[in-house]
């Protein structure tokens, strides 16, 4: 993903509970991803959402797509904690 369109997705725990946003507004990665999976036109979402731009729509699915591929790996139990 291109760090421009990377910079349009923020996360701010008091915007949204901390979900991937866009721009800082209250327009979700999820809510734009799922309108486009629902078979909205990317223009459909832009006439619903005026306050968005078409560079917007692609970072959100650019970071749903990175997001698919992460890999989340299980941490190994330790008896020992990192203070003792």
């Amino acid at each position: 993903m291109s760090t421009e369109l990377l910079a349009r997705i923020t996360h701010d725990p008091a915007v949204m509970g901390g979900r991937p946003c866009i721009r800082g507004m209250r327009g979700t990665v999820g809510t734009l991803v799922g309108l486009l999976a629902a078979g909205h036109a990317i223009e459909e979402v832009l006439e619903l959402y005026p306050y968005l731009e078409r560079d917007d729509v692609m970072a959100a699915l650019s970071y749903a797509a990175w997001r698919a591929e992460e890999v989340e790996l299980p941490l190994k139990a330790s008896s020992k904690f990192w203070w003792t």
